[in-house]
Parts: structure tokens; sequence; C-alpha cells
């Protein structure tokens, strides 16, 4: 899918282009291709003299290549952005920003950015750049705008993350933890760590992208001094993350521990029933020795039911004990 974006009345428009006779009627200032096909690519390459490299979305490329600038002025920046659906996962976008381009005035102050799948963020920058006159001004903006929604959207997941885990919290500690609760809590203790270290690798990358852009000295003073407020921004977030790894390794602390808890009822009634029948089995061994017991002698046929009574007095005596003592609750 090829998408342009023009300025009309301060406001973001979108155009879907289908041809490439469509691309000349417009002047965009962002181009987005969401899984461009070869024929969209081809495209890119004819109108705006722009080629797109083959690792643009590659997740294994180099650090050192995710940010730099070429020589006839265009800026490449890779950067991830967090898709929190059911499947949380991270997003691979390639952004090309010409500045200069002395070959083609076409893609001269143009954003193209490439990605596999549409993103939230992009969704909802799109949302209120249509809605906000003046919200965007150049493509510059655009990218800077994208990286401030992209923060807004982790923030807004580490608060459902904080919310998920006070429901985790409250079940855990109200006490009575089953092993069927403690597993449960388990998994979604895990799933949120999973997704708050991804938040955190997220805002790691986005600060390096605005530090990128502030080095690169593309951005005006106003600009400028909204990228400083977007890394005061990140550095919050970035603290709030190592709070909410404290609160779930607590949790995951706590969760063990009533694991382990119940598993020590468990071992302890084993104990106290072993403990228990020691006396019977002591009984049982003495009088099943191939001897003449003159008490059994005298007893005659009432032998058999005594030793029987013998046994289980002796097990109840300690049972009675341990009971009375509080080791069977």
């Amino acid at each position: 899918m090829l998408n342009i974006f023009t300025l009309a009345n301060g406001r973001l428009v979108q155009e879907e282009i289908e041809s490439l006779e469509e691309l000349s009627k417009f002047r965009p200032i962002w181009v987005d291709l969401e899984s461009p096909t070869l024929e969209e690519k081809r495209w890119v390459k004819q109108y705006y003299d722009l080629s797109i490299p083959e690792d643009a979305m590659d997740e294994d490329i180099e650090e050192s290549a995710r940010f730099y600038e070429e020589d006839n002025g265009e800026l490449h920046i890779r950067s991830d952005f967090l898709i929190d659906d059911e499947d949380p996962r991270s997003v691979r976008v390639a952004f090309i920003l010409n500045r200069h381009n002395d070959v083609s005035r076409r893609s001269s102050g143009v954003l193209f950015s490439i990605h596999e799948e549409d993103i939230p963020v992009f969704r909802l920058l799109r949302l209120r750049a249509r809605r906000a006159p003046g919200f965007i001004e150049d493509a510059k903006e655009v990218l800077l705008k994208l990286f401030d929604t992209d923060a807004e959207y982790s923030a807004d997941t580490l608060e459902d993350i904080y919310d998920e885990l006070e429901v985790v919290s409250k079940k855990v500690l109200a006490g009575n933890v089953s092993d069927e609760l403690a597993g449960e809590a388990l998994g979604a203790i895990a799933r949120q760590e999973d997704l708050n270290g991804r938040i955190r690798r997220n805002v790691m990358d986005t600060r390096r992208a605005v530090s990128f852009m502030m080095r690169s000295r593309m951005l005006n003073a106003e600009q400028f001094e909204e990228a400083r407020q977007l890394l005061r921004d990140i550095e919050s977030l970035d603290n709030h993350t190592a709070f909410l790894f404290d609160k779930i390794n607590f949790l995951m602390d706590a969760t063990v521990g009533f694991i382990n808890i119940n598993q020590n009822k468990t071992i302890k009634i084993f104990s106290v029933a072993s403990v228990a029948l020691l006396p019977p089995t002591l009984i049982a061994s003495i009088y099943g020795m191939n001897l003449a017991f003159p008490d059994l002698r005298a007893l005659g046929e009432a032998a058999f039911p005594y030793v029987l009574a013998l046994m289980a007095a002796s097990a109840l005596g300690p049972m009675w004990y341990f009971r009375r003592r509080g080791w069977l609750k």
C-alpha cells in the first residue's frame, strides 16, 4: 500500500496512490509505504529518484547502520515501534528524509517511511493531524511527532501493565493462594514482564533516534526544544519501567513463596503421617516375631483384637498430640 500525505489548510490529508500517474498530482511531505510491492517501489524510484535499500526493514541489521546520512543529503533512520495487542511485538520502520537532493527536487523535504504492517502510532498521528490545524508543518515535524506519539503510546501501555499487575497483586496478596491460582498469576506476571521489557527497548531505540536527529542539525530551534522535551519524557518512562520491573520481581517472589508454602504443607502432612505410623509399625514388628508372648497366650482368642487396638491407640496418640500443638493446620 502506497499512501501520500499533503498539507491542506494546516491539516494532513491522506491520498492512496494506485498508479504512477497519480504521484504527479500531489506535492506530499510524507510518503508511507506499508508492505510495498515491487511495483510501488519502482514508482518511488522512478518519480522521486529514491532507491529503497533491500535491507530497509531487516531486524538483524547492524546497530551502526541504523542511523546515518548519505552524501546526497539522505538521512536514514531505522527505528522500532511497539504494537500492543494479543501478540505484543515491535515492528521495524525505515525512514528516509532528503533535506536537499541535487538530482531530483521531487524528493527534497519529503519523508519516506517503509514498514511491513499498520502501526497504531501511525494511525494515531494521522488522526491528530487531520483534526488539529498546524499540528504538522513539514516532513521533519512528521518524524518528530511520530517519535513523540510513540512515547505516549508506550506510556499508555505502561499504565495498562500497572493495572494488570494490580489485579494480580490483589489475588496473590489476599492469601490462601492455591496452586492453580498461583500458576495463573505466574503466567500473567511473565506476560507483563515481557511487555515491559519490549517497552524499555522501544523507548531506548526512540531515544537514540531523537538524539541522532538533534546531532544532525536538521531541526529548527522550536523543533530542537521539542526534541529535548521528548528526551526528558523518555527518561521518565525509562525510570517507570525500572519501577515496574521491581514490582514484577516482588510479585514473582511472593507467588513462588506461596507455592513453596503449599508444598511445605503437603510435605508436613506426609511427615506427620509417617511419624504417627511408626509406633503401630513397631508394635506390628514385635508381635509379628515367631515368639511366644505371655500376654497373648493369656488373652487367647482376644489376642488379635488386642493387638489391633494397641496399634490404633499408638497411632491416634501422636495424632492427638500433633493436633493439640497445631502442627496439622
